[in-house]
């Protein structure tokens, strides 16, 4: 969501990668973590290399931080774009067995190559390289015309169909692509899930990064071609496009291609792979299309900014609180656009999606006028999550403990009032529901700049579910910020500024990944 206030943009990482200061920056954002018990002790007594779960089996293989670009280009007259190597793939997740495909253009016409990485711990690297593919022979691929409700659905021809091997690990996977005529680079990104047990189902924020993807020039779901910002119906976006450098917030062209992966939950994957935590990851096209899929993790984790549900993705989430999971909403923003993923023109299912209506009151999001033209039906947001987005929407405060005897803040310190520095940002969640047992964890006024408050209230809440499980609601987009500082991340700042990893953040996590895991 973006309100009209124009927010100051972050400096891009040097396109050198990541310096030898910055990567003990890294190491030691990591110290207070694993000082902390967590996810780790779950294999205690076991040798990791025969009985560690996945994920900690494959973290202790050889990473590398190759996977990071050093060398993107954006065309100033489309301000998003980066022509000479960008591409998609065919599926936003994909099965070990099934088959996906690649799809590139490279304008002026380049051979380029395919890298693929699987991002996680891996020592500190982030990144583990499992596949090489091409060179191949670039061409230039057509823009696709301009569809019904300004879509922009691509039909490029496939470069190269990989089928996934089997010891492929549950993960988001990049793929590198670098044109050889100039050794420009870009990304591709697609999720490799699975069908096994699991402590923790990560949720990609997927159908948020294409909402904002405005590729090829002002073609993502808030243009329709009069305004910059529009919060109405009647606009489609597609995934068979690729990711242009992402419009808001940052300036980071080092992460084209990739969606907000790296921008918001990357940190967040990135410790819980330090930990060996049990995670196994999904598209939330699969949280849309495979509710049985939901009930084999004992926890459930919405990340970063997750902004756009289907009503079958809200009933899902319900359903599988209903029988008992625990669910951790770890975003801001969440479930506030109503979208309705349906096929492409080639019969492709949930690769298209506009939106339908919003999950709130009416009035309820008062600086978004369009949003007033679409229907504000129940179910509202707050119904699962605990609050939801409301008022002024945007801003930035610290994250203020209110409760600090609940099992939530237990190891923490915190006292009553005391706030880690700027975590809040820069969307939030207030006007908590009327839930039984519902409380408030957390809560304080929300800022446009530091001591210039705005009318917003954040809350983050937690309430019981049926079988002695909860759900628990971070109320704003960074909370992976004070969780890990990764190699190449770059620091969000607009409104106010979250400060990196802190000891505090990192254990509220964990306390309730800990009580997720044991039920």
């Amino acid at each position: 969501m973006k309100s009209s206030r124009k927010p100051r943009p972050t400096p891009v990482t040097p396109a050198d990668g990541v310096s030898r200061r910055e990567a003990l920056k890294s190491v030691a954002g990591l110290g207070a973590i694993v000082a902390l018990s967590g996810c780790s002790h779950l294999g205690e007594g076991k040798t990791a290399k025969s009985h560690g779960n996945p994920i900690q089996r494959e973290n202790e293989k050889h990473g590398t931080r190759d996977w990071m670009l050093q060398n993107t280009r954006i065309d100033p007259a489309t301000k998003y774009r980066c022509p000479w190597i960008e591409g998609y793939c065919s599926r936003t997740s994909v099965r070990a067995g099934e088959t996906i495909s690649f799809h590139v253009s490279t304008n002026p016409a380049s051979s380029f190559k395919l890298e693929i990485y699987r991002m996680g711990y891996y020592g500190g690297t982030g990144g583990r390289h499992v596949k090489s593919l091409g060179p191949f022979a670039g061409q230039i691929q057509p823009d696709p015309i301009i569809g019904s409700n300004r879509v922009r659905d691509c039909k490029w021809s496939a470069c190269a169909s990989l089928t996934i091997p089997h010891d492929w690990v549950s993960g988001v996977y990049i793929g590198k692509l670098t044109a050889e005529r100039e050794q420009l680079q870009s990304y591709v990104i697609f999720i490799v899930r699975d069908d096994r047990r699991a402590d923790f189902i990560f949720q990609c924020s997927d159908t948020t990064w294409q909402a904002y993807n405005r590729w090829p020039d002002q073609f993502s779901l808030y243009d329709d071609g009069k305004d910059q910002w529009y919060w109405g119906g009647g606009v489609d976006v597609s995934f068979n496009r690729p990711y242009g450098k992402y419009c808001q917030i940052f300036d980071a062209p080092l992460s084209t291609g990739s969606g907000e992966w790296f921008l918001w939950e990357f940190p967040l994957a990135y410790w819980m792979e330090s930990q060996d935590c049990d995670v196994t990851y999904i598209s939330n096209l699969d949280t849309h299309s495979d509710p049985k899929g939901l009930l084999r993790a004992k926890g459930f984790l919405s990340v970063g900014h997750d902004e756009y549900y289907s009503i079958e993705m809200f009933n899902n989430l319900k359903a599988i609180i209903a029988a008992g999971r625990s669910v951790a909403f770890l975003s801001g923003n969440t479930c506030c656009g109503r979208i309705n993923p349906r096929p492409d023109t080639r019969g492709v299912s949930n690769r298209i999606f506009g939106r339908q209506g919003v999950y709130g009151p009416p009035g309820g999001t008062r600086d978004f006028v369009a949003m007033k033209t679409l229907p504000h039906d129940r179910p509202y947001a707050n119904e699962l999550v605990g609050a939801h987005s409301t008022g002024v929407v945007t801003g930035g405060a610290d994250w203020i403990c209110t409760q600090p005897d609940h099992w939530v803040f237990a190891g923490t310190g915190m006292k009553q009032g005391e706030g880690i520095p700027g975590l809040v940002g820069w969307e939030w969640h207030g006007d908590p529901a009327n839930l039984p047992g519902l409380q408030i964890l957390a809560t304080g006024p929300t800022q446009d700049a530091p001591g210039k408050l705005n009318g917003g209230i954040y809350t983050a809440t937690i309430y019981p579910g049926p079988k002695g499980n909860f759900v628990f609601n971070a109320s704003t987009c960074w909370w992976a910020d004070g969780i890990s500082e990764p190699p190449g991340y770059v620091r969000p700042s607009v409104y106010t500024s979250p400060k990196g990893p802190d000891a505090r953040a990192q254990q509220i996590t964990r306390n309730i990944l800990e009580r997720m895991r044991r039920g």
